[in-house]
Protein backbone atom coordinates (compact mmCIF):
# COMPACT_ATOMS: atom_id res chain seq x y z
CA UNK A 1 0.00 0.00 0.00
CA UNK A 2 3.05 2.29 0.81
CA UNK A 3 4.28 1.92 -2.67
CA UNK A 4 1.09 2.57 -4.53
CA UNK A 5 0.83 5.61 -2.59
CA UNK A 6 4.21 6.54 -3.60
CA UNK A 7 3.39 6.30 -7.04
CA UNK A 8 0.20 8.08 -7.13
CA UNK A 9 1.62 10.74 -5.41
CA UNK A 10 4.56 10.63 -7.69
CA UNK A 11 2.30 11.50 -10.93
CA UNK A 12 -0.03 13.87 -9.17
CA UNK A 13 3.12 15.76 -7.98
CA UNK A 14 3.99 15.63 -12.17
CA UNK A 15 0.59 16.58 -13.26
CA UNK A 16 0.66 19.50 -10.35
CA UNK A 17 4.76 20.51 -11.30
CA UNK A 18 3.84 20.56 -15.35
CA UNK A 19 0.42 21.93 -15.27
CA UNK A 20 2.08 24.62 -12.16
CA UNK A 21 4.78 25.54 -14.43
CA UNK A 22 3.01 25.98 -17.81
CA UNK A 23 0.36 28.15 -16.07
CA UNK A 24 2.76 30.57 -13.96
CA UNK A 25 5.70 30.80 -16.30
CA UNK A 26 3.75 30.61 -20.02
CA UNK A 27 1.82 33.41 -21.56
CA UNK A 28 -1.96 32.96 -21.21
CA UNK A 29 -2.61 33.83 -24.72
CA UNK A 30 -0.09 31.02 -25.56
CA UNK A 31 -1.83 28.63 -23.11
CA UNK A 32 -5.33 29.76 -24.97
CA UNK A 33 -3.93 28.06 -27.96
CA UNK A 34 -3.28 24.82 -26.75
CA UNK A 35 -6.28 22.16 -26.06
CA UNK A 36 -8.28 22.47 -23.36
CA UNK A 37 -6.68 25.85 -22.88
CA UNK A 38 -9.69 28.04 -23.92
CA UNK A 39 -10.71 29.55 -20.47
CA UNK A 40 -7.32 31.02 -19.59
CA UNK A 41 -8.64 33.08 -22.31
CA UNK A 42 -11.17 34.21 -20.72
CA UNK A 43 -9.34 34.60 -17.27
CA UNK A 44 -7.27 37.15 -15.85
CA UNK A 45 -3.51 36.38 -16.27
CA UNK A 46 -3.19 37.29 -12.26
CA UNK A 47 -6.24 34.18 -11.72
CA UNK A 48 -4.00 32.03 -14.33
CA UNK A 49 -1.02 32.57 -12.50
CA UNK A 50 -2.18 32.12 -9.09
CA UNK A 51 -3.66 28.92 -10.59
CA UNK A 52 0.22 27.93 -11.32
CA UNK A 53 1.87 28.71 -8.25
CA UNK A 54 -0.80 26.68 -6.40
CA UNK A 55 -0.41 23.52 -8.11
CA UNK A 56 3.51 24.06 -7.66
CA UNK A 57 2.93 24.06 -4.31
CA UNK A 58 0.73 21.12 -4.37
CA UNK A 59 3.78 19.37 -5.86
CA UNK A 60 5.63 20.49 -3.45
CA UNK A 61 3.28 19.46 -0.65
CA UNK A 62 2.25 15.96 -2.16
CA UNK A 63 6.25 14.28 -1.69
CA UNK A 64 8.19 16.87 0.95
CA UNK A 65 6.40 16.47 3.62
CA UNK A 66 6.00 12.60 3.64
CA UNK A 67 9.45 12.39 2.14
CA UNK A 68 11.18 14.59 4.83
CA UNK A 69 9.11 13.36 7.87
CA UNK A 70 8.08 16.84 8.61
CA UNK A 71 4.31 17.66 9.01
CA UNK A 72 3.40 14.61 6.93
CA UNK A 73 -0.37 15.28 7.76
CA UNK A 74 0.32 17.99 4.78
CA UNK A 75 0.12 15.31 2.19
CA UNK A 76 -3.82 14.50 2.59
CA UNK A 77 -4.24 18.19 3.40
CA UNK A 78 -2.99 18.96 -0.36
CA UNK A 79 -4.60 16.00 -1.85
CA UNK A 80 -8.02 17.39 -0.58
CA UNK A 81 -6.91 20.73 -1.76
CA UNK A 82 -6.23 18.66 -5.24
CA UNK A 83 -9.42 17.89 -4.99
CA UNK A 84 -11.11 20.94 -4.55
CA UNK A 85 -9.08 22.13 -7.15
CA UNK A 86 -10.12 19.45 -9.98
CA UNK A 87 -13.95 19.66 -9.20
CA UNK A 88 -13.31 23.32 -9.96
CA UNK A 89 -11.18 22.02 -13.33
CA UNK A 90 -14.40 19.96 -14.18
CA UNK A 91 -16.58 22.52 -13.81
CA UNK A 92 -14.94 25.02 -16.43
CA UNK A 93 -13.87 22.08 -18.83
CA UNK A 94 -17.97 21.05 -19.01
CA UNK A 95 -19.09 24.58 -19.78
CA UNK A 96 -16.19 24.47 -23.04
CA UNK A 97 -17.38 21.30 -23.88
CA UNK A 98 -14.20 19.45 -23.39
CA UNK A 99 -15.69 16.23 -22.03
CA UNK A 100 -12.03 14.52 -22.90
CA UNK A 101 -10.54 17.08 -20.25
CA UNK A 102 -13.46 16.28 -17.62
CA UNK A 103 -12.59 12.41 -17.74
CA UNK A 104 -8.62 13.21 -17.23
CA UNK A 105 -9.69 15.91 -13.96
CA UNK A 106 -11.76 13.05 -12.83
CA UNK A 107 -8.88 10.89 -13.59
CA UNK A 108 -6.52 13.45 -10.80
CA UNK A 109 -9.38 13.71 -8.31
CA UNK A 110 -9.49 9.90 -8.03
CA UNK A 111 -5.58 9.80 -7.60
CA UNK A 112 -6.13 12.75 -4.86
CA UNK A 113 -9.06 10.71 -2.98
CA UNK A 114 -6.64 7.77 -3.10
CA UNK A 115 -4.02 9.67 -1.80
CA UNK A 116 -6.28 11.69 0.90
CA UNK A 117 -7.68 8.48 2.28
CA UNK A 118 -4.02 6.42 2.15
CA UNK A 119 -2.04 8.97 4.28
CA UNK A 120 -5.05 9.51 6.88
Amino acid sequence: MTIALWIAAALLAVVALTGGVSKAFVPKEKLAAHPGGAWTGESSAGFVKTLGVLELLAAAGLILPAALGIAPVLVPVTAACWVLLMIGAMITHLRHGEAKFVALNLTYLALAVFIAWGRL
